[in-house]
């Protein structure tokens, strides 16, 4: 499984600042509260807890201009908080979903100049946000951005098996029995893999759902070559209970209210409270 990105070697731009989310959450803290500091970079959304803490024991966070050097340290929301030379701040959490168009690149920046998934939502919000796992730049369909480091983090893991779902279009169609053996397990290089929930589109032959339960890299386009063909298109359409319902190709939308707390359920995070003030 692809690992979440940490800071960029070179400082990515702040986002043009476009239409507030109706459902961003501020996080709630004063100005004077202290925060385990590892808590306050993951809710910047800039990577995990765990991230955070590999970040501070490699020298690489400076709080008010000193470097961190106890993982346990506390900050408060009035401190200048720096990881890798990049300034990180608690902005209010912010949720998109994304029908990802093919060439796009899930990260980011590029420094190829190649169009990204931050490019088709920069005027989206103010908030920096990351993509939630990746889709390689030939892989269309549902990817979730977002500031939650918490919940980007549980969503990837594996202990949490997030069902996704993807439409598969193969250069040779798979035959009855070799579709049933994807539901049993295929040995690949790294471990067996197995599919759920397959079926085949009756007016495309070439064409299959197929759901899986893991993220590792290039996993569906691995178990369609184990058959010795591979993949001609490939879609997510489904990701931990969401769907691409009224989102068009290259466009985008910010999760509702229900969803938000739905993912952080199903990942055993605690609800937030849209009414708090």
């Amino acid at each position: 499984m692809k690992k979440r990105r940490g800071p960029a070697k070179n400082k990515k731009k702040t986002p043009k600042k476009g239409p507030k989310s109706p459902n961003a959450v501020d996080q709630n803290y004063s100005q004077k509260e202290e925060i385990r500091l590892n808590k306050f970079i993951a809710h910047s959304g800039l990577c995990s807890r765990r991230e955070a803490d590999r970040f501070i024991a490699e020298g690489k966070v400076k709080v008010n201009g000193k470097r961190a050097t106890e993982l346990g340290m506390s900050v408060r929301r009035m401190d200048k908080v720096e990881v890798d030379g990049q300034h990180i701040a608690l902005e209010p959490f912010v949720y998109l979903l994304l029908n990802k168009p093919k060439n796009t690149i899930t990260t980011t920046d590029d420094d190829k100049g190649r169009n990204t998934v931050l490019n088709e939502v920069e005027n989206a919000t103010g908030a920096r946000v990351y993509p939630v796992g990746r889709l390689d730049r030939n892989t269309t369909g549902l990817l979730i951005l977002t500031n939650d480091g918490d919940l980007a983090h549980r969503l990837m893991h594996p202990s949490f098996k997030v069902k996704k779902t993807y439409e598969v279009e193969s250069e040779r169609m798979l035959s009855d029995e070799e579709l049933s053996q994807l539901a049993k397990g295929v040995e690949l290089e790294d471990g067996v893999a197995k599919g759920h929930q397959i079926k085949r589109f009756v007016d495309m032959p070439k064409s299959f759902q197929i759901a899986v339960f893991e993220g590792r890299n290039r996993l569906i386009r691995r178990m369609v070559e184990h058959f010795g063909t591979s993949v001609s298109k490939l879609k997510r359409v489904e990701y931990a209970g969401l769907n691409l319902k009224g989102v068009k190709m290259g466009r985008w939308r910010y999760l509702k209210q229900r969803e938000i707390n739905d993912l952080r359920r199903l990942v055993k995070l605690d609800t937030l409270d849209f009414n708090k003030k």
